[in-house]
């Protein structure tokens, strides 16, 4: 069957898209009350979710036990895009104060990054961590363009970069520099690709809104490539994750993308507002936990997202 599957806010565009899909799922709405919800990420531990509220400020936290929504961090310095460590600690991008910072078990905050090669950075936006413990965030310049998200001021560095921060100097070193406003991004399962979105046609007349494949070296730490792997059909790409069998999951104007290895649209999950980004969760990593503008939604699938851990 193609077409959209009515009541389940599915979307078939290719045959393979149904075997992602559980007959009888529905996309849930969880909550709703947000500005602009982003950066989810799934604590397996404690059976709950993280997620930013961006505008007003706040991380929010949503019980898999028992349903309940509430407010995890206030003031959370704009914080943005979220991921959780190796050690289960959660690493945040934070727009107002123009860093990377980790939050330590016993809730204490630690700046992991906030300049490089001694300017400030422009407002880190999404961010993943390697199986060696390396850290890598996007730096476009949304939070300080207006006072919505953070606050306005000049970039100091004058341009958007990706980055990567060595886990054991800190050292902050650019990994990739040819970006207009470089936004989420995802390695895949054997870290040996990695794929960034640019969103660069937010503020740019025929933009970019794409994500591009880099390969990672030997090295674990460099990046070669960086070709086009899919444009947006919908808006813009903005945060991402993989499956375990290498599709991507991503957001788009109308709701979730997916896309298949090849980097073609095979299906959709309809979501009746802008999504911002996603993430999976639940015991077996088969619930996509998904942040449109205003709510959180899930929907449980047919596939399982890779371990963070």
């Amino acid at each position: 069957m193609f077409g959209v599957l009515e009541g389940t806010g599915f979307e078939v565009i290719a045959p393979e898209f149904g075997e992602c899909l559980i007959g009888h799922a529905r996309v849930e709405r969880l909550w709703t009350g947000a500005r602009w919800s982003e950066g989810p990420v799934w604590f397996a531990a404690g059976r709950y979710l993280l997620w930013s509220d961006i505008p007003n400020n706040r991380l929010m936290r949503f019980d898999e036990t028992d349903g309940s929504v509430s407010v995890f961090r206030q003031p959370s310095m704009n914080a943005n895009g979220n991921t959780v460590d190796r050690q289960g600690r959660l690493v945040s991008c934070e727009h107002l104060t123009r860093r990377v910072t980790r939050t330590e078990h016993d809730g204490s905050i630690t700046v992991l990054a906030d300049e490089w090669q001694g300017k400030r950075l422009n407002s880190p936006n999404d961010v993943v961590v390697k199986s060696d413990g390396s850290i890598w965030f996007t730096d476009p310049s949304y939070g300080i363009m207006m006072d919505y998200e953070g606050e306005r001021a000049e970039s100091q560095i004058g341009a958007c970069h990706v980055y990567r921060i060595d886990p054991i100097s800190r050292e902050v070193s650019a990994v990739a520099t040819d970006f207009v406003k470089p936004n989420g991004l995802a390695f895949s399962a054997d870290e040996r690709t990695l794929y960034i979105a640019d969103t660069g046609g937010t503020h740019q007349v025929d933009g970019p809104a794409h994500i591009r494949r880099f390969a990672v070296g030997d090295d674990g730490r460099s990046l070669s490539g960086g070709e086009v792997f899919a444009d947006c059909t919908a808006g813009f790409f903005d945060g991402f994750r993989l499956d375990r069998d290498g599709r991507i999951w991503t957001s788009a104007a109308d709701g979730v993308h997916c896309l298949n290895p090849a980097g073609e649209l095979i299906g959709k999950v309809r979501i009746p507002e802008f999504v911002g980004n996603l993430c999976f969760g639940g015991a077996k990593l088969n619930r996509l936990f998904i942040a449109g503008t205003t709510s959180l939604y899930s929907v449980f699938l047919n596939v399982n997202g890779i371990s963070p851990l």
